[in-house]
């Protein structure tokens, strides 16, 4: 027999091992398998029940008490595009998910009210510079050919013009200047005052003019909303086609390169946190555990349920994204240090958000018990804050196929 599992090693290389034994069920392999994880996590520890399924006993360990929070994934910048006009949305770059660069346009919306009253300003530019260069022309005229020297602003005496030229205005001006010719200074000031005055408000009717030029172009620029940054579209809110108003929402857009966690921690907890401290953190995306960096504390807390806002830094290229579920595990400065119940990783199982284990009983029973889970130590052990004793006997792999108070054969 044995010669002939040499021989069968030497030819294709095959195991000696019974067949019973290859054969045998995938659970044996996997208790196996845990039963090792248990003994290098608990060594000394492990034992195996008579149904062959692996028992550790619950060990303490020294480490600070925490409080586990749930926050959310936010990123890093997000904005959320408005509508600044009234008008129909004409044109949206991408769906959720698309990227773009800055400066990218995201939504256009119908300008082509706007583009018509600024031709109308346009036209009314153009007319008052018509306007300046008659005043200005106007002024000069006055400047240097007065009207108040004109013949035919004497009073005359009824003649022809010829003989007011010659006759009139000379003897106006040499023996009655105060009741036929006036005071032609005064005049000359008049004049040249008015001229200045028309000047005056065609250079104020062009300033109008263009002031509502940038006006219609600042309204133009609103027509289209640009990629503040480097980022996707998260939401949108409005398609082609809809009527929007002024202050409407029209799509989210953020930087997904970064990400953090935002939790509300309450005021007690915060003396237990500084700004830069590291902390762990699950993801609620593959059971991911990874360490956050504390970014951020608000200065004021909420008035109504007394907690601060803090934001965590997570690593780059996490799996998920914003609006995600995360547990962060925030330290609390009045529990000091002390023993808390170890156990392994593999020995916790799920009844929907709720953590258990089974219990081996003293009457040879599997009790399923609810705990409180702390901080994780390492990748194979977590910590219970409550549900547990030191020394308790728990087993190492959740038997999934039995109900709960199975009996052990």
């Amino acid at each position: 027999m044995a010669s002939q599992c040499h021989r069968r090693m030497e030819q294709d290389g095959a195991s000696c091992l019974p067949a019973r034994i290859m054969g045998g069920p995938l659970r044996v392999g996997l208790s196996l398998a845990v039963l090792l994880l248990a003994a290098l996590a608990f060594p000394g520890q492990p034992a195996v029940g008579a149904d062959g399924a692996p028992i550790v006993t619950v060990q303490a360990s020294h480490s600070a008490g925490s409080v586990t929070l749930g926050g959310t994934v936010v990123a890093y910048k997000q904005v959320t595009l408005t509508a600044q006009i009234p008008g129909r949305i004409e044109f949206i770059a991408g769906t959720e998910g698309d990227k773009f660069k800055k400066d990218d346009i995201l939504v256009a919306i119908d300008d082509d009210d706007l583009l018509a009253q600024r031709r109308a300003a346009v036209a009314q530019y153009n007319s008052a510079r018509a306007q300046i260069a008659n005043a200005q022309m106007q002024y000069n005229r006055e400047l240097w050919s007065p009207r108040s020297r004109s013949i035919t602003r004497s009073g005359g005496m009824g003649m022809p013009s010829m003989f007011d030229q010659m006759f009139t205005q000379p003897f106006a001006q040499s023996f009655m200047p105060g009741n036929i010719g006036g005071d032609r200074w005064v005049d000359r000031q008049a004049d040249l005052y008015s001229s200045g005055t028309a000047l005056n408000q065609a250079y104020s009717q062009m300033q109008a003019a263009q002031s509502q030029i940038e006006q219609i172009d600042a309204k133009l620029r609103d027509a289209r909303s640009f990629a503040p940054f480097d980022g996707v579209i998260v939401r949108k809110m409005v398609e082609v086609g809809d009527t929007v108003q002024p202050g409407q929402p029209l799509l989210e857009y953020a930087d997904l390169t970064y990400l953090q966690v935002q939790v509300d921690v309450p005021v007690r907890l915060l003396r237990g946190l500084k700004k830069g401290m590291l902390v762990p953190v699950k993801l609620d995306v593959g059971d991911v555990r990874v360490q956050a960096r504390v970014a951020q504390i608000f200065p004021s807390a909420d008035e109504l349920r007394h907690t601060v806002r803090v934001k965590f830094d997570l690593p780059v290229n996490v799996p998920g994204g914003p609006g995600m579920y995360a547990e962060v595990m925030v330290p609390d400065p009045d529990a000091g240090q002390g023993e808390v119940p170890v156990i392994p990783t593999s020995a916790v199982l799920w009844r929907g958000s709720l953590p258990a284990v089974y219990v081996a009983t003293s009457d040879n029973r599997a009790e399923l018990r609810l705990i409180r889970l702390g901080d994780y130590i390492g990748n194979n052990q977590v910590a219970v804050l409550s549900g547990l004793r030191v020394g308790e006997r728990i087993y190492a792999v959740p038997p999934a196929d039995k109900a709960p108070g199975w009996q052990k054969q």
